[in-house]
């Protein structure tokens, strides 16, 4: 039986989906779970570049380094090569249930749904806001990869 694998995905791949990406492999490493994840974005600007350094700072202050993290766009294979692909808002969750093909067997559903009380919420983003909103959002993305991990071991 194979691993289950994950795709967090935000707008640009360079703000929330490198953090939540970050959040469950420390998550998962931390309950011994065998998991594999990834992040993408639905837009493309970003691809290639490392994590927004805001992103990048509060990992750090974790306890965790995403500086090797590079942006990438959603790709059908995508579709067919990850069991969960997790959306960080409602309008990332719209593009990918459009971008998605007739094949796909990925569950695709928002991140926070998975977190009890918070079905429905999207992690903010926090692009045009300061190291405060970066926390906000690792705050986010960790409460959510704790979640997951929870679900996943049972």
């Amino acid at each position: 039986m194979r691993p289950p694998s994950l795709l967090f995905v935000c707008l640009g791949n360079i703000c929330r989906s490198p953090l939540a990406e970050a959040a469950f492999r420390e998550a998962a490493a931390r309950e011994g779970l065998d998991a594999v994840a990834d992040s993408a974005g639905t837009g493309e600007w970003h691809v290639g570049r490392p994590p927004d350094p805001r992103s990048q700072a509060v990992a750090l202050r974790n306890g965790v380094d995403i500086s090797g993290q590079r942006a990438r766009r959603v790709r059908g294979a995508d579709f067919t090569g990850f069991d969960h692909i997790l959306a960080l808002d409602p309008q990332n969750l719209r593009d990918l249930h459009a971008m998605a093909p007739a094949w796909s067997t990925a569950r695709i559903a928002l991140l926070m749904d998975h977190v009890p009380g918070c079905a429905g919420q999207a992690v903010r983003d926090p692009y045009h806001g300061d190291a405060a909103d970066f926390d906000a959002v690792w705050e986010q993305v960790t409460r959510a990869a704790d979640a997951l991990v929870a679900t996943l071991r049972r």
